[in-house]
């Protein structure tokens, strides 16, 4: 019985797992934002394209 209370003991003060669910946090939140990042780049992308493709049709004609 003491050695089953010392092992819960043991795995509970265990915190080498820790670091990798913080990594795998702060991972996922720079994927987040990098995401969200590249998609307003890419909104902007194509409205800067859209509005040239304006400007020349404009000029062709």
């Amino acid at each position: 019985m003491n050695s089953d209370a010392e092992s819960k003991r043991t795995l509970v003060r265990d915190q080498r797992g820790l670091t990798t669910v913080e990594y795998i946090i702060v991972l996922g939140l720079i994927a987040v934002v990098g995401i969200a990042a590249w998609q307003q780049f890419g909104e902007t992308l194509i409205g800067e394209v859209e509005a040239a493709d304006g400007y020349i049709a404009d000029v062709v004609q």
